[in-house]
């Protein structure tokens, strides 16, 4: 996906909330030796040092690879100080894309936004954006400074699908990023068990494929290396219109 800035974001990325230590290097180096190239982290998850660690294990070269983190809303007014620390533990000069985790007080809120594009400005993030934002908290941000955010990372799964918030995002030119996507979502679901069978896929692949299909970036997580593998395994099928419409009435 392409965001404000001409900075391109991978569709499929790696997630490693609630993932720390031994457990949170050895999954992203597995999924950065799968092929992922986009590594979703952030200040609050507390593993930003074995992020960067695994990521310069990894041999792959910093540009190649996409990496986010993000704000705690209790760090407004410490904006740069945390932006920098957590360059530091990630052993980085730039991050890809720097988010406000979740909306900070509504006199806080436009501050934070403004400290924000003086960070990408300052070259320290390529793309800055928000997360669990409402399309009011978005325009209120964007009218104060003209400029809107480049990603708003939401839950998102068939079962919450919602066209107008998604078609609410793409007026703004913002890109939906979902989390808790596979979490969210009853992977026995008759309806993607029948259309995992057609395809022999599993329901999880399904549920990946069908973000795809919608043009949604989504950041699953596993710290198991075989399903690293499998949801990572999204591009030998792919859902026609039918299907995608039958998963998004799961929603209804």
């Amino acid at each position: 996906m392409k965001l404000s800035g001409d900075v391109e974001m991978p569709l499929l990325g790696f997630g490693t909330w609630q993932m720390r230590g031994r457990q949170a290097y050895e999954a992203t180096l597995a999924a950065l030796e799968t092929g992922y190239r986009h590594i979703d982290t952030a200040t609050m998850y507390g593993n930003e040092t074995q992020i960067g660690q695994a990521l310069r294990d990894s041999g792959l070269d910093r540009r190649d690879v996409f990496v986010t983190t993000k704000l705690p809303a209790g760090n407004a007014g410490r904006e740069w100080e945390t932006i920098r620390q957590s360059l530091r533990e990630l052993g980085t000069d730039y991050v890809d894309l720097w988010l406000i985790h979740w909306p900070t007080g509504p006199d806080e809120l436009v501050r934070t936004w403004e400290q924000f594009l003086a960070i990408r400005e300052g070259g320290l993030a390529r793309a800055v954006g928000v997360s669990n934002f409402s399309p009011a908290q978005i325009d209120k941000v964007t009218a104060a400074t003209g400029q809107a955010p480049a990603a708003n990372q939401i839950p998102w799964s068939p079962s919450g699908h919602d066209a107008r918030l998604l078609a609410e995002h793409r007026d703004r030119g913002i890109v939906v990023e979902g989390y808790s996507s596979l979490k969210d979502t009853d992977l026995r679901d008759p309806v993607l068990a029948e259309i995992a069978s057609r395809h022999a896929v599993t329901p999880a692949q399904v549920v990946l494929r069908w973000h795809l299909e919608h043009g949604i970036v989504m950041i699953p997580k596993s710290a198991n290396r075989d399903r690293i593998q499998m949801n990572f395994d999204l591009y030998a099928f792919a859902l026609d219109q039918e299907e995608i419409s039958r998963i998004d009435a799961l929603s209804d």
